[in-house]
C-alpha cells in the first residue's frame, strides 16, 4: 500500500510494509463550495453579528485589512479584490486603505513572494500592501496590560487608528492557541514584539489549556479576546477549507462571533475520532508553504500526540525548502541540545519574556516526552539536522519497517497532512 504525504509542493510516497495494518486519517471531506465568488459575496452580504460591508465602510475615512503571512495557504486571491471593492464603492478612496500582512515576528513578505501572497494583481496596484515589523517601536500604539493576566498590548498603529479594521485568515486547528483565524490574527499578528513574547512564555505554554483544537480555559484564546476588547471596533473574514485546499465555508462579521462560527465548521473537518493510540504514527508538516522551515515542522510533531502510545515512534516527513529558520529559532534549539529537554525547560520557566522564537522549541518537548521522533526532510544540512535533537532518517520506508518491527504491533497511523488533521482518541 502506498500512501502520498504532503511534501513540499507535491507529495512523497510511503510504502508501507506488506505485514502493517495502516488506519490512514484524513480530514472529513464536507461539501466544496460551487462557487468560491458567490459565497464570498453572500457573506459580505449578511454578515454575523453586524452590518454587510458596504454599510459598514459607508462614511468611514480609511480602514485596514489585515492578512496572514505566506506560512498560511489563505485564499486571499478571492476575498482581498471584492472587500476592497465595497469599500471603494462606499466611498473609502484607494489611498486610505491598507492590507496589512500580519506577519507576527516572522520574516517579512516581498517581492515575488508578497506578489502570490496577495493573488490579486489589482490589489497590489490599487491600495497599499505592506508587513508588520514587530520590532519597530514607532509603528506600535501602547493600550496597556490586558485585564486577567497583565499581558502588554501593543498593537500594530495602522491598524489600530484605522477608521475601520478587518481580520482575515484561515481558520484550522493551531497547536496552542486551539484555532487559528480570527482573534489570533490580530495578536499576535500585529503585536509587538513584547507582546508576542509574553504570550509565548512558559506560563502561557505550558498550561494544559494551550492545545489543539481547544479554547475553553485555553490561556492564549482568553488573553487574544481581551486584546480585541481592547482594540474596539473589529470585524473578521474567516475561511475554512478542505485537504485540497478547496473552499468550503467562509464567514464574515463580528470578529470574534464570525470566528467562532469558522471554528464550528472547522471542528467537523479537521478533528477525527480515530479510537485508539498507535506505536507508529507516520504524519507531515502539511506541504507547501507551512513545511518550508523546520521551525514550522515542529507543529506537524504536536498535533497528532493523542494516538501516539508512550514511547512510539513519531515519523515526520518535511521538506524544510527554506532550511532551518530565524537565527533565534536555531540558537533556542542549539541550548535543547546542549542542555538538555529538562534543563531547557527550566531556563524557560524562570522567564516572564520568552526569547524570540524558542516557544516553538518548548513545544518540541511535547512529543520529545512521549515519542522517540524521526525527521526527513530534503532541505536541511548536517548541522541543521544535528540542531532538530530528533533522528534524521534517509528513507520514510526504511524508518517505518524499523518501527513497525520494534513494536512488535503491525498497527500503523498515517496522516497525510500533518497538523492540518487532529486525531483524537476517546471522541465521537
Amino acid at each position: 500500500m502506498i500512501v502520498e504525504l504532503a511534501y513540499g509542493k507535491t507529495t512523497l510516497p510511503v510504502s508501507l510494509p506488506a505485514a502493517a495494518r495502516a488506519t490512514v486519517i484524513r480530514k472529513r471531506a464536507p461539501p466544496v463550495l460551487s462557487d468560491s465568488a458567490a459565497a464570498i459575496r453572500h457573506a459580505l452580504d449578511n454578515p454575523i453579528e453586524a452590518k454587510p460591508l458596504r454599510q459598514l465602510a459607508q462614511g468611514r475615512s480609511s480602514a485596514c485589512i489585515l492578512i496572514c503571512d505566506i506560512t498560511r495557504p489563505v485564499p486571499n486571491h478571492l476575498f482581498l479584490g471584492p472587500m476592497i471593492r465595497d469599500l471603494m464603492d462606499a466611498g473609502v478612496s484607494a489611498e486610505a486603505i491598507t492590507v496589512l500582512v500580519a506577519t507576527g515576528l516572522h520574516r517579512p513578505n516581498e517581492g515575488a513572494e508578497l506578489a502570490e501572497l496577495v493573488g490579486d494583481p489589482w490589489v497590489l496596484e490599487t491600495v497599499s500592501v505592506v508587513n508588520h515589523r514587530a520590532r519597530e517601536d514607532a509603528d506600535h500604539v501602547d493600550l496597556g496590560v490586558t485585564p486577567t493576566r497583565a499581558t502588554p498590548v501593543k498593537l500594530n498603529r495602522r491598524f489600530v487608528e484605522a477608521d475601520l479594521r478587518i481580520a482575515t485568515g484561515l481558520v484550522e486547528p493551531h497547536f496552542m492557541a486551539g484555532y487559528s483565524g480570527g482573534r489570533k490574527v490580530v495578536a499576535p499578528g500585529v503585536a509587538h514584539a513584547d507582546t508576542i513574547r509574553t504570550f509565548h512564555s512558559a506560563r502561557f505554554m505550558e498550561d494544559p489549556g494551550a492545545v489543539q483544537c481547544n479554547l475553553a480555559g485555553n490561556p492564549l484564546h482568553e488573553e487574544q479576546l481581551e486584546v480585541v476588547g481592547m482594540v474596539g471596533e473589529v470585524y473578521g473574514l474567516n475561511t475554512v477549507q478542505d485537504e485540497e485546499r478547496n473552499l468550503i465555508s467562509v464567514t464574515f462579521g463580528e470578529v470574534v462571533a464570525s470566528h467562532l462560527a469558522a471554528v464550528e465548521v472547522a471542528r467537523q473537518t479537521a478533528e477525527v475520532p480515530v479510537g485508539r493510540k498507535f506505536g507508529t504514527v507516520v504524519t507531515s508538516a502539511a506541504g507547501y508553504p507551512l513545511d518550508k522551515t523546520y521551525y514550522q515542522t515542529v507543529k506537524g510533531m504536536v498535533t497528532p500526540l493523542d494516538i501516539v502510545e508512550p514511547g512510539g515512534t513519531l515519523i515526520v516527513a518535511s521538506e524544510c525548502s527554506e532550511g532551518f529558520g530565524s537565527d533565534a529559532f536555531r540558537d533556542a534549539q542549539r541550548r535543547l541540545v546542549d542542555l538538555g529537554p529538562d534543563a531547557f525547560l527550566r531556563t524557560l520557566l524562570a522567564k516572564s519574556f520568552a526569547d524570540v522564537d524558542e516557544w516553538q522549541t518548548e513545544m518540541q518537548l511535547k512529543p520529545m516526552r512521549v515519542a522517540s521522533i524521526k525527521l526527513f526532510s530534503g532541505g536541511l544540512s548536517d548541522d541543521d539536522m544535528r540542531l532538530t535533537g530528533v533522528d534524521p532518517i534517509d528513507s520514510v520506508d526504511a524508518a517505518l519497517d524499523r518501527a513497525v518491527a520494534e513494536s512488535g504491533s503491525p498497527a500503523v497511523a498515517v496522516i497525510p497532512e500533518g497538523p492540518y488533521v487532529v486525531p483524537v482518541v476517546g471522541r465521537g
